[in-house]
């Protein structure tokens, strides 16, 4: 097996039958074929090919992260310009598709809005920050325009509150038809619905995935339909929310989730994926869930990867293809999840997933290593529970990703036991609440 570096490339619409199952020479290899090929159909979505090295499909792994700085620094720009009050200043949970006419649409969950301050900062530091007056709403979105530069921030929040109690962070988002084989094209967003928590659900308790449809091209939030209410589970560990990614392949539209573990300082999450028709997204009876052997819209979903230590997920993770292959990329296990991001892949949306590959260790913001602020911004500490920046959420950008290369953007914020501090941090440095990117390229082995 050698390995070539692999350029990231648009998915192919395609999603045939599986290859002839071999010549016919006596009846019994015809028996032993024709069993072969049913378990094969039993055990993988659609009959598709799973072996390893097999057509269009081969092992493929990260070969280089190079920080991507004009986009980071034009959220940075962005962000900084006081000439509104009422616009974005930083956010996380980043997501983005692109709209039909050449804009790009950008997500965030928790936001800042208002305006933020030339340095030094309070605490005599050469950071960019806010003050504490500055509001926050639970979900925003910005445009860029036809050219690429950031635009405007949309009226926000863009998703109202459900309930008291309750917020919406946008996921995944695309264009498709209202409904299957339409003309007219909507924009989908996916959504997580939270509900206030405690102990160690300070950022909520998963509640439903729900999906809004807009508008093209006014963006206007027509309604919200809600796809899967996990409140009846008792345990919110064991909830799923469904929308982190999706990705497109022949017909369908496969949407991947995920459990929110909070059992442990750096927990393992476990990845589930459902599918459903192109211009179905919004309809509930059209989802069909992953069971561990078929696809089903009665049966009890069943997790595609993730054993609860060494394999598994960050609760927001995000996947492409490329060539025929499955690439999910994700936060590290264990410890090594506190400053790496890690990759695995698979033939496959339900797996098996193969990893994880070797990690790599995004750049935080300078002065972000530690609390005196005297870091380099290498990374986090790789001990659970002590004060410093930490990466999370990496998402592909495939719209805005080209020329050989997959823009995937990462979060930073303050990690820390207490979250009087964690917010005291992001508010000296506005660095740490915005999102950072990267290009990456992969390596294929043939």
């Amino acid at each position: 097996m050698s390995a070539a570096t692999e350029p990231y490339a648009a998915p192919p619409t395609t999603g045939g039958p599986p290859p002839g199952r071999g010549a016919r020479r006596t009846w019994i290899v015809l028996l032993l074929a024709l069993a072969c090929a049913a378990v094969l159909l039993t055990a993988l979505p659609d009959g598709k090919d799973d072996r390893e090295g097999g057509p269009a499909c081969a092992a493929t792994t990260v070969a280089s992260a190079a920080p991507e700085r004009t986009l980071t620094r034009a959220f940075a720009s962005y962000g900084d310009d006081g000439a509104r009050t009422d616009d974005w200043t930083g956010g996380d949970g980043t997501h983005s598709v692109k709209l039909p006419d050449g804009r790009v649409l950008w997500l965030f969950s928790d936001t800042f809005l208002g305006q933020v301050h030339a340095p030094p900062n309070p605490q005599g530091q050469p950071h960019v920050w806010r003050d504490t007056s500055a509001p926050m709403v639970r979900n925003s979105g910005v445009v860029t325009d036809r050219s690429g530069a950031l635009e405007r921030t949309l009226g926000t929040p863009m998703f109202a509150d459900p309930a008291p109690g309750q917020w919406r962070w946008p996921v995944a988002a695309k264009v498709e038809p209202r409904s299957p084989g339409a003309d007219e094209d909507v924009l989908r967003v996916l959504l997580w619905t939270r509900a206030t928590g405690t102990g160690p659900w300070i950022y909520g308790v998963p509640a439903a995935t729900e999906v809004a449809t807009l508008s093209l091209p006014d963006l206007r939030v027509e309604n919200i339909t809600q796809i899967s209410d996990q409140r009846g589970v008792a345990d919110p560990e064991k909830r799923v929310l469904y929308g982190t990614t999706t990705v497109d392949d022949g017909e369908w539209t496969y949407v991947f989730g995920g459990t929110d573990a909070q059992a442990a300082a750096r927990p393992t999450s476990h990845a589930y994926v459902a599918r459903v028709p192109r211009g179905g997204l919004a309809d509930p009876t059209a989802w069909e869930y992953w069971d561990g052997r078929d696809w089903t819209r009665t049966g009890k979903p069943r997790p595609v990867l993730g054993n609860g230590d060494h394999k598994g997920v960050g609760s927001a993770f995000t996947v492409v293809r490329t060539r025929g292959t499955y690439v999910l990329l994700t936060m590290a296990a264990g410890t090594e999840g506190l400053r790496h991001v890690t990759s695995y892949w698979s033939c496959s949306p339900a797996g098996p997933w193969h990893g994880p590959a070797k990690a790599f260790a995004p750049p935080l913001p300078k002065d972000s290593a530690g609390a005196g602020g005297s870091g380099s911004g290498a990374g986090a500490p790789d001990t659970a529970g002590a004060a410093a920046a930490a990466p999370y959420n990496p998402q592909a950008h495939p719209a805005v990703s080209g020329d050989g290369r997959l823009v995937l953007s990462y979060d930073v914020n303050w990690l820390d036991p207490a979250a009087a501090n964690a917010q005291a941090h992001i508010n000296r440095n506005v660095e740490l609440y915005r999102p950072r990117f990267v290009t990456l390229r992969f390596q294929r082995e043939s």
